[in-house]
């Protein structure tokens, strides 16, 4: 399990698409994301992303990978104990006045 020290924040994502990443749903309609934070822990990058329109919603967190051309491409996180783990680290590093010493 990883801890808040160990999070690094990166920008490659941002570098190449800026702040706003459009995905698409399972009907294949294009979402607009925008990225409001990119980090890595240990070798593995994430990324949270807020759908544009859905300004309330919770942001999700995606794991993200690299294609063979070195293109980002974003995948969901399928194990529970990562994405809890990635999640926390996120509020920590969003929310640090919730944390209880």
């Amino acid at each position: 399990m990883y801890q808040l020290k160990d999070m690094k924040r990166t920008d490659r994502l941002q570098s190449a698409y800026g702040d706003d990443i459009i995905l698409y749903d399972d009907r294949d309609q294009s979402v607009v994301y925008k990225l409001l934070s990119e980090f890595q822990l240990g070798d593995q990058m994430y990324a949270v992303l807020r759908q544009e329109r859905a300004k309330e919603a919770e942001p999700e967190i995606y794991r993200v990978t690299f294609a063979a051309d070195g293109e980002p491409e974003l995948e969901t996180i399928e194990d529970d104990d990562e994405w809890e783990n990635v999640s926390e680290l996120y509020d920590e590093m969003t929310f640090p006045e919730n944390d209880v010493k």
